[in-house]
């Protein structure tokens, strides 16, 4: 049983996002053929598929041409699946009390925040020969 499901949701989705889609208008060239058959009973199956695909012409019957399979490619459905993990989320009231803070930075003639130019992070000082 499992083997059936997986093959049915894998021909599924192969039909609904591939290509493949097309090979279900197999009935309808056929059905198309016997028709231009009737017509021209000495047209092969060759002259057939060159006449409505290595040279199109818009004819009488174009509508039912632009039916048969690999003339018009479509985009195929994209289908995203998704599992839903069963998150939660709750907030509460309290926790988005605003901070206060009372420290003010300040910044120096230059602009760099004060309390950081003798820090780590200083760009090193030219050594001069006499302090060598």
């Amino acid at each position: 049983m499992k083997k059936l499901i997986s093959i049915l949701l894998l021909s599924l989705y192969l039909i609904s996002t591939t290509e493949v889609y097309q090979l279900l208008k197999i009935p309808t060239l056929i059905e198309h053929y016997w028709e231009h058959k009737k017509l021209n009973s000495e047209m092969s199956l060759t002259a057939f598929l060159k006449t409505h695909y290595e040279n199109p012409v818009k004819d009488g019957d174009y509508g039912k041409d632009q039916k048969l399979p690999f003339v018009i490619h479509s985009a195929p459905l994209t289908l995203i699946f998704t599992i839903h993990p069963g998150f939660h989320f709750e907030a509460k009231a309290e926790s988005f009390r605003p901070l206060q803070s009372h420290k003010i930075p300040s910044k120096d003639e230059d602009f760099c925040y004060k309390g950081f130019t003798g820090s780590v992070w200083e760009p090193p000082k030219s050594l001069s020969i006499s302090s060598i």
